[in-house]
This record gives structure tokens, sequence and C-alpha cells, in this order.
């Protein structure tokens, strides 16, 4: 089997809750032991609630926030404790796109200035060449050369996704983490969107890691799907897996979310109801329990195990 170009292993990212005067009386558990592997070419879908941990784990990966314990692997090599200089040859090879372009866009600098700026810092290519693949990069998402002259209050949501990427795809990166890529965007927009995100990563040999709310988005996209709650990926499996044959009550409950015309599938089938707990004062045992329909016992005094079902994986006392 090819070997992983991204290993999670018992990944945590803590946050301090602190009281009067800075003393730390908690802690928010937003990733609690999360590991999964990511495989050269595939596009991997991360879903889940608001809140439940998917951007902080993605820029845990990118090392923006720092892990609590665990570890995270980059073509073999521990990149969660390497030294910011060393940190900065890897950030070539893995890059993030922000699910706001336009806020990761300077707005006093024009197109151009920030499509050279990764090229300054993490390339020796001379001003003829940067030029050169600025221009052969633009075309590639679809932007002519005019808009090298532009602010980024000027173009449109669609058009700053598409120079976020440009950005991105400069310094010819392996990995793409991508953060809500459709998020604000029109149907249509959308569907430009991500026929796009399909031709760059056949075009460049890209691996997407896609996070997102919207499964529609995640369906059309991702081979294997992993679910996220409260911190922790309660199911994961092969896409046609997780949206035909759920296992977990929260697999389920999402799926159900889903419109059908006519709304019948929101009414029928929909039963989760209220917010998750306070990832500060998880519930004992299962941390879903509070919010299942078929919790017991059992579920209120043991956490369960992330355990192997068929093709994929299962953290449920109770699966289908």
């Amino acid at each position: 089997m090819t070997d992983a170009i991204l290993s999670l292993r018992d990944l945590e990212v803590h946050f301090a809750v602190r009281g009067p005067f800075g003393r730390r009386i908690g802690a928010i558990r937003a990733v609690d032991g999360v590991s999964f592997d990511l495989m050269p070419g595939e596009v991997f879908g991360l879903v889940g609630e608001s809140g439940c941990g998917k951007s902080t784990l993605g820029k845990t990966i990118m090392g923006i926030n720092q892990p609590t314990a665990g570890e995270i692997h980059f073509e073999g090599q521990q990149i969660d404790r390497l030294s910011p200089a060393a940190r900065r040859a890897v950030r070539r090879s893995l890059q993030y796109a922000y699910q706001d372009p336009g806020a990761s866009l300077d707005p006093r600098w024009k197109i151009g200035s920030s499509l050279r700026e990764p090229l300054v810092i993490h390339t020796a290519l001379d001003a003829a060449a940067r030029e050169a693949r600025i221009r052969s990069i633009l075309d590639a998402v679809g932007l002519p050369d005019t808009h090298l002259d532009l602010y980024p209050h000027e173009i449109s949501g669609g058009q700053q996704r598409r120079v976020g990427l440009a950005r991105i795809l400069t310094l010819h990166p392996k990995v793409v983490i991508l953060d809500e890529p459709t998020s604000g965007l029109d149907v249509s927009v959308q569907a430009t969107v991500l026929t796009l995100f399909r031709d760059l990563r056949a075009r460049f040999a890209l691996t997407y890691m896609l996070i997102s709310h919207d499964l529609a988005v995640v369906r059309t996209m991702c081979s294997r799907v992993a679910v996220m709650y409260l911190g922790r990926i309660v199911e994961s499996g092969p896409t046609d897996d997780i949206f035909d044959r759920p296992r977990h009550p929260y697999t389920r409950s999402l799926l159900a979310a889903i419109p059908k015309i006519g709304g019948a599938r929101i009414t029928r089938d929909f039963w989760l109801q209220g917010e998750p707990p306070d990832p500060a004062n998880l519930p004992s045992g299962c941390r879903f329990r509070t919010r299942c329909p078929k919790a017991t016992d059992l579920c209120a005094r043991d956490d369960p195990a992330t355990r192997s079902l068929g093709k994929g994986t299962v953290a449920c006392h109770f699966p289908e």
C-alpha cells in the first residue's frame, strides 16, 4: 500500500480556560485524540457542526496552533516539533486555504504584490522567473493578467477565492487544506470553484483535505470522509459507505438534516436537538450521549473506543 503523505497520531489540542488573575481553571479540548492517514492524490473530507474542532485541527497541522500531545508526520517526517526555520521549509509543500479568502489578502496590496510575496520568501527565483510563474498560475485559476493591478476589494468573492488558490499554488505544494472552500458563494459560483479544484488537482498532482459543513460538497468531492464531534472523530470511511450506511447516531443525524425537495426528510427523520456540551466540561462516557436517543448507562459510564467496522471506523457502543 502507498505510504501516507500526511499522518496524525493521537493528536490533542487543548486551550487553557483562565479565571481571575489569569489562574488556569480548566481546558477546552478542541482536538482530542485524532488519528488518520491522508494518502497521496486523494480528497479527504472532514465534517461536523460548528465548534467541533475542524478548523483547529487544520490549523494545527499547519503549525498555527501548537499540539498539546500526539504527532503529525508529513512525508515520513515528524513536523509538529520542528524549529520555525525548519517548519517554514515544510510549508512550501503543505498549504492552507482560509475560509475567508479576502481576509487572507492584504487590502493595501495589489493582487500582484500578494502573489509575489510567497515566492520572495520561500524561493530563490529572480524577478523574471517570479513574474512568469505568477502569470502561469493566474491563467491556471482562470484569471486574466489585468487582475494583478487590482486590489482585493475590487474583485468578487469568487475571484478572491481564485487569487487565494493562485497564491498557494505559486509554491507548487503537495497537500492543500481547504477550509470551507465554498462558504459564502452563490450556487453557480460554488459549482465553478469545485470544478476548478478538480482541474487543479489533476494538473498539479495535489492532495486535498477538505474541511466543510456542506455535506453535498463533501459527497461530490471526497473519496473518504471523517465525521468529527467535540474534538473527536466518531466515524470515518469511504464516502459512499458514510452517506449510504452511516453507523454512528451523530452521522445519521447530520445526514437527516440535508434538505430534500418538499422538506419531508427534515420533518420526518431529523431528531438532533440542542447544542453540543461545553468542550471545557465534557460529559462522562460518550460525549454524544446527552443528545443521543440510544444512550444507556453504559454510554454514561464508558467512553467508546474507536474500532474498525467494515471499511471504516466508528466510536460507538451500539453502531448500526
